[in-house]
Formats: structure tokens, sequence, C-alpha cells
């Protein structure tokens, strides 16, 4: 922050146009890097949710949170970007209100926040965490309300990330897989995840049909990954067959080579070395 001038109501005004200046600034400089057009968007609380899959709620009272946690709103508006700098001088008024009694010492009440995982998305307070940024504070008091979800939030940081996640969770509604192997199992590109579940199912049903019973899809999903995933896993990785590829990636990549070039489920040294010399 600059220098004040002694006169909280002037430096409230200098506060906005700084905030306002910065986030221009971002702008210019996203454009200029060419990075993706959501690296300056909250993250919208409802999409996250249903990425991720929704299944309890508490409220657990008053935090002081990190400023830094807070990443979404629950209110798409675009009132501020990312680090909720004013995105116009629509707020403007409101935002200087804030600032002025802020400067004066005067009771700010919290905000209101939605916590999934470490992340913080807005209820209500927006401008109260604009104005705290640009007071060059870290936190600030919230009313917290826990959101669990059936997916780890970790690896969000933008809004192209939901469309991973959102992909993952269908795919472990299909194939609900458990402790290690669910969390060994991924992919970066999200159609892979709908790929491998339609592979998982196609396996699961070959599975019934030799063993002549039914089979549920907890029990399939342990079974693709204890007798088929794993021990192919290994193979690759004994013939260098990996690479830069996640094991997921590289298992799907031979499992769907398997079927074009040899016509046959089996597992062999001459599937290998086909594989080997089809290398991508």
């Amino acid at each position: 922050m600059s220098r004040d001038t002694g006169f909280p109501k002037a430096d409230a005004e200098h506060d906005f146009l700084r905030a306002r200046r910065r986030q221009v600034l971002s702008r210019l400089a996203t454009w200029l890097r060419r990075e993706p057009d959501d690296v300056n968007i909250m993250l919208p609380f409802h999409e996250v949710v249903d990425a991720l899959g929704y299944q309890s709620e508490r409220r657990i009272g008053l935090r002081v949170i990190r400023l830094d946690s807070i990443v979404g709103s629950v209110d798409r508006g675009r009132d501020f970007d990312r680090r909720f700098r004013p995105t116009s001088g629509r707020v403007r008024e409101r935002w200087e209100r804030l600032a002025l009694a802020a400067r004066r010492g005067e009771s700010i009440p919290p905000i209101e926040v939605y916590r999934i995982g470490e992340l913080h998305f807005i209820i209500d307070g927006h401008h109260r965490v604009s104005v705290a940024y640009a007071q060059g504070l870290s936190t600030i008091e919230a009313s917290v309300t826990e959101v669990r979800t059936k997916l780890n939030p970790s690896g969000i940081r933008y809004r192209g990330d939901l469309i991973v996640k959102d992909y993952r969770r269908l795919f472990l509604e299909r194939v609900p897989l458990t402790g290690q192997a669910r969390a060994s199992v991924l992919v970066s590109d999200p159609w892979d995840y709908a790929q491998l579940g339609e592979h998982v199912e196609a396996w699961g049903f070959r599975l019934m049909q030799d063993e002549c019973a039914y089979l549920d899809r907890p029990t399939i999903a342990k079974r693709w990954y204890d007798e088929e995933y794993v021990p192919v896993v290994e193979m690759l990785r004994q013939a260098d067959l990996i690479g830069a590829r996640t094991e997921t990636e590289a298992y799907l990549w031979v499992a769907s080579e398997r079927y074009r070039l040899i016509r046959t489920h089996r597992w062999d040294d001459d599937v290998i070395e086909t594989l080997r010399n089809t290398r991508r």
C-alpha cells in the first residue's frame, strides 16, 4: 500500500482506485502470457459441488481463515476477479464505505462461507474480502459451513479442472474402487475416464460370463484392479512401456492396442513385444 494521506475518506477512495488498477493490469498480464480465460475467474460453488459429488454439510461456526483459501463464490456475479479485485466501478460506493469503516476501526461483521476441504466459497461478504485484500491483510473472520463431498477437492485451481473431477466422480460411480486402488487409478484427460469405465464394465461382463455368476459393481471393481490392472501395470513397468504417461493411461493404451492388434484377451510375451513395436 502507498503512504496514507491521513484523511480516511480520501485514503479509502485511493484504495479502490489501486484495486481497480491492479485488476486491469492482471487482465493484461493474463492476455500477454496467453493463459486460459478462467485463471482470474472465481470458481462457482455449485459447479464445484456437482463435480465432486455432494454428501453432507454442517455448521462449524466462527473461524479465522486465510484470504488466499477463498477461491470461489455461491454468487456467480462478475463484480470481482479471483483475487477479489473489483472488475468495474459498479461496486465502488459500497466498497469505499466498507474501506472507510475499516480505516476508522469500526466493527466489520464476519463473512459467511462454505468450506470444501481447505477451500472456501463466499456466501456473503465479497466486498469485505476485497477490502481486506486491498489493505494487505492475510486472514479474515468467517462463519463457516463445512460441505463434505465424494471426491477430494485437491488439484482444483481453475474452472477447467472441474471437468476432470466430474468425469472422475462418474467413473468411480461406475467402478467403485476403494483405498489404494481408488488413489492409484488416475488419468489427466477427462474423456479417458469414460473410456476406462466402459472398459472395466466390459471386463466385468466377460468375467461374469466365464464364471456363470452375477457380480456387483464393487466386486467387479476390486477384481479388475487386483487381477487385471495391477499385473498388467507391473508388466508394463518391467517392459519400460509406461513412459511419461500415468500408469492408468499406459494401461488404457495397451489394453486398447491389445484388442486392436491381436484380438485376444491374453497377456504373453508376443503381446508385449507387439505393443513395444507400436509404442507411441
